[in-house]
Order: structure tokens, then sequence, then C-alpha cells
């Protein structure tokens, strides 16, 4: 299998007295088309680890290389050139465009890619039918319920085609059953092909996906692959 994703002793330390050490070299290999739960408690490090592997943060040290890039050594303008076709962002508070329609707001995704804007919302659309909202179009995000705003903000992650989607706790602003249905997208999503990190604090869904790695005070506790492996 291709690996898509590999974080190779990963550190990062902040400056402070004594320095934190908020990842002490973390390794892992994700593989193309995986569905992967990183889960950790308040405080263990993942929320740095999500910022590592998004690209919007640098390790202090280690490699860390995405879709064959080695991304910890890219210049900034390069890195901000690669980010937008590595990495598909998913947020817990959507950061939709209020003044703008569902399809402009996926469209937004392909803005730096050279993409005009008919060439745009073509796949905007195609990208708003995999997550079952091509009847919503033109809806603004106020019209939308809160599972349909997050279908769009995946739809945005999905447009450019990345190497990986990184989905940050994703369900915490839905109510259970919507939880359950954007969990039931992701899985649909990786059967067709997408490669998807959802970061997350709650165990109980992390347990719902194939792969599970816990997180604890910056390193890497248990990998349910190398569980399966053994």
């Amino acid at each position: 299998m291709t690996e898509v994703l590999e974080l190779a002793d990963v550190v990062k330390s902040y400056p402070g007295h004594p320095p934190v050490h908020a990842l002490a070299g973390v390794s892992l290999t994700v593989h193309e088309g995986e569905l992967v739960g990183i889960v950790g408690p308040s405080g263990s490090g993942k929320s740095t680890l999500l910022h590592i592997i998004g690209t919007l943060d640098r390790p202090s040290s280690g490699v860390v290389t995405i879709g064959g890039h080695v991304v910890s050594t890219m210049s900034d303008r390069r890195l901000s050139a690669a980010r937008s076709s590595l990495i598909g962002f998913v947020f817990q508070q959507f950061h939709l465009i209020p003044s703008m329609t569902a399809l402009d707001n996926v469209a937004t995704g392909l803005l730096y890619t050279g993409a005009n804007l008919t060439e745009r919302r073509f796949k905007a659309f195609e990208a708003l039918q995999r997550v079952g909202l091509a009847h919503r179009l033109t809806h603004l995000p106020s019209e939308l319920s809160g599972g349909e705003r997050q279908r769009v903000a995946i739809a945005r992650a999905l447009v450019n085609k990345p190497a990986i989607i990184l989905a940050d706790e994703p369900t915490g602003n839905l109510d259970t059953h919507t939880g359950e249905q954007i969990m039931g997208l992701f899985h649909d999503l990786n059967a067709q092909g997408a490669t998807i990190l959802v970061i997350t604090h709650d165990r109980e869904l992390a347990e719902g996906l194939p792969r599970q790695v816990h997180i604890r005070d910056g390193r890497l506790e248990s990998d349910s692959a190398a569980t399966v492996a053994a």
C-alpha cells in the first residue's frame, strides 16, 4: 500500500523553564485509503499533532512526509502552495462564509488552483453531490441545519482531491443522531478511496473507526494497526 503520511521521530517543543515538549518523538505511518481515529484527552498533544500533520506548524525536529513530499523542510512559500493539494480540513466550527451559497463556499477550496469560476463551481457541485447536498446548492449557511453545514465543509475539504482529509472534532457541534450521520458519511467517503484522519477526545467515536491511534503526554501510547500486525 502507498504511504500517504509518515511522521518520523517528530518532536515539538516550546521554550520555557523548563521547555514544554508537546510532542516527544512521535512516529506514525498512514497508508492511502485508511480511516484513522487519533484520540487523546485534553493536553495529550493531539492538537499539536493536528497542526503538524496539517502543515500549520513545523516540528522542532523529525521528518513529516505527506503524499511523497517532505513538508517539514519546505519553504513557507512552497508549503502554502502545496497545502491545498495535500490537506483538506474539516473543523468543528464549519468556518463557512455566511454571505456565500453552499456551492460557492465549496468552490473557495479551489481559489488557489488557477481554475476559473465555471470550473470551480462544477467541481464544487460534484463534491456536494458526493455528500448528498446536490439539492441545497443555492442555500446560505443560515438556511442549512448543523449537519448540512458540516456536509458543506466536508465537500469543501474534498473538492481538490487532497492526499488526506483531516477532521478535527467533526461532530463536536452536532447532536448525537446528526453526528452519527456525519461519521457514516466519512465511512462512505473512505469506502470510495478517501484517506481520512479524525482527531477526537471521544474514545467511543474512535472505537467505531477501523484504526485507532492513542496519544498521551505527547507520545504515541498505542496503535491498533500495530496490534493487528502483531
